[in-house]
């Protein structure tokens, strides 16, 4: 039962706010029949009894989610489930964020926020195959759908291959554009790692979000079609806003 899922997810003097447990289990326990069939939550007295907490202690949680979009309060009637429609971003072959959001009706774009040459660390260097120190482009974006941000990113290149990457992406506003400008014509997915994790205060300022979010982070190596990588990043979407779908190439 639902009750059942969130109350095991609530721990005193885990150095977890309380609210914030209840709000994360609150999210837990929409997917997994919370609500009534009209979306209505429980009464804050019956929330608070199920939690083991004041009442206080729910109003705050609640009050984050219906910040974050994902509660409605009405006065009078309770609080209600809100159903966004959530944006699918593919990930596949070729991920390419403009394109995925343009064929579900929204406009998109990544609009850069800065952009830095810098010694690549250990992992970077890693993962575009470079010495460590190695000098490395770090640009720091965020990818908007219809002017509601949706993710925000870093990623890194190698600068002795594309020297003039950060002019390009400043002039085109694509990676793709920008990596053909730079003579390289296409590019695939070769990794994908995702992991979920709670907002950070950057991504509560820049993705708009209360205290207590959930972001789901993709750590992605692209590569030329010779297997070479050109670009590592990672990005930190908000999970309610956001549904990745991992694609798999046919069988042939």
């Amino acid at each position: 039962m639902a009750s059942d899922i969130i109350r095991s997810g609530i721990g005193r003097r885990t150095g977890i706010a309380l609210w914030r447990q209840i709000a994360d289990a609150i999210r837990a326990g929409i997917t997994s029949g919370l609500g009534d069939k009209h979306g209505k939550l429980p009464p804050e007295m019956e929330l608070a009894e199920l939690f083991g907490v004041n009442r206080h202690t729910v109003r705050s949680a609640i009050s984050a989610l219906v910040s974050e979009g994902i509660l409605r309060a009405e006065q009078g009637r309770g609080t209600f489930i809100i159903q966004p429609d959530r944006l699918t971003y593919p990930i596949s072959k070729r991920t390419r964020f403009s394109a995925s959001l343009a064929e579900q009706g929204q406009r998109g774009e990544s609009r850069m926020m800065s952009h830095d040459v810098m010694p690549a660390p250990e992992e970077v260097a890693q993962a575009l195959q470079l010495d460590v120190g190695a000098p490395v482009l770090q640009v720091r974006s965020v990818g908007v759908g219809d002017d509601t941000p949706v993710s925000r990113a870093t990623a890194w290149f190698e600068h002795a291959r594309f020297p003039d990457m950060a002019d390009n992406l400043l002039r085109f506003n694509s990676v793709t554009r920008a990596f053909a400008a730079c003579g390289l014509d296409d590019y695939v997915r070769i990794s994908t790692r995702i992991e979920a994790y709670h907002a950070t205060l950057d991504d509560v300022e820049i993705l708009r979000l209360s205290p207590g979010s959930i972001v789901l982070v993709t750590f992605a190596i692209n590569a030329d079609l010779e297997g070479r990588p050109v670009q590592y990043s990672k990005t930190r979407f908000a999970a309610d806003r956001v549904s990745l779908q991992v694609e798999h190439a046919p069988l042939s």
